[in-house]
């Protein structure tokens, strides 16, 4: 994984479209106010939308790429969470202000000739814009998207010009997904994307699958052992020569701040990205649920909100 090289961009947006695309599902278009062009992203890109409340979520940008004008997300209602989908839902309406970081981007598109997209629910986001460069590059491609009703199921429209290329397959109509008989016959030049709840990325995650074939990105934190040490450990800020140490319940983010570097974050479990900061020496503990196996083992980044150090000392570009 490159580094992010800078923090990046926070504007206050305007909300200029509001349509409901499914049942509890509810697409948002953003623009700048004063008719700006936005910065450009990539497929997979998310941003943060920052608001009012005082809560921070990150949205899988799923709009048309090539519009310098506007970004799209869809929001999904979520009953049991902390209250961030369900304001977006109640109160934000069009012509309010939004506070919006990002874009930034953990679940790139890697070029392949062949790409197998598996979504769940609302995973199906992040793969929109992907499935439109896959077209745009003329690569093979095929969805298999579930969802636990069809009408739940956001963006089918949009999907079925796409013709079988796409497959949809709503749980109380056909069951989990065949996760099996997908794979069979897959080989090493077929990238897998699979977004969608923790329950199907640990079903495809536990396939016997070639090596960095499969990409998964995940709306919740996946579940981690104990850390590898339980003793505190130094972190030196490279560019101020700063030490600080981290103790068993300290952050390495919350150490940091605390001699007043302060890294821009969001989520504060590991699975947005927004403070991955780059290791120039020592051996990272990595306890995110971003960086695939090849990215852990190069121990070049980390994301200080979660992962730790397994040595006594850990030096970071900050």
């Amino acid at each position: 994984m490159t580094p992010t090289a800078a923090a990046p961009r926070q504007a206050t947006l305007r909300v200029t479209a509001r349509e409901t695309v499914a049942d509890g599902v509810v697409a948002l278009t953003l623009a700048d106010p004063a008719g700006a062009r936005l910065p450009d992203w990539t497929p997979g890109s998310h941003v943060d939308l920052v608001l009012p409340t005082g809560l921070t979520r990150q949205y899988s940008l799923c709009g048309d790429r090539w519009d310098a004008s506007t970004y799209r997300v869809a929001v999904l209602r979520e009953p049991i969470g902390r209250g961030g989908s369900a304001w977006v839902h109640d109160e934000l309406a069009v012509g309010d202000l939004v506070g919006v970081g990002g874009p930034r981007n953990q679940f790139r598109l890697v070029p392949a000739p062949r790409y197998l997209f598996i979504a769940g629910g609302i995973g199906i986001t992040p793969l929109l814009p992907m499935i439109d460069a896959a077209r745009r590059l003329g690569a093979d491609w095929r969805l298999v998207y579930g969802g636990r009703t069809r009408d739940s199921m956001a963006f089918l429209d949009e999907l079925a010009v796409h013709g079988d290329r796409v497959t949809v397959l709503p749980q109380d109509e056909h069951g989990h997904l065949p996760l099996a008989e997908l794979f069979a016959g897959g080989d090493a030049d077929t990238r897998v994307y699979c977004c969608g709840p923790a329950p199907l990325l640990d079903a495809v995650a536990g396939l016997d699958l070639p090596p960095r074939v499969l990409r998964t990105e995940r709306f919740a934190a996946q579940e981690q052992g104990a850390p590898a040490r339980d003793t505190p450990f130094t972190v030196v800020l490279d560019r101020t020569g700063v030490e600080v140490v981290v103790t068993p319940d300290v952050s390495v983010l919350e150490a940091v701040r605390s001699v007043g570097v302060d890294v821009l974050s969001s989520c504060r479990e590991g699975t947005c990205g927004t403070c991955e900061t780059t290791v120039l020496a020592g051996e990272p503990d990595h306890r995110d649920s971003v960086l695939d196996e090849a990215e852990r083992a190069a121990g070049d980044c980390l994301f200080v909100c979660v992962s730790r150090s397994r040595g006594d000392r850990l030096v970071l570009d900050l």
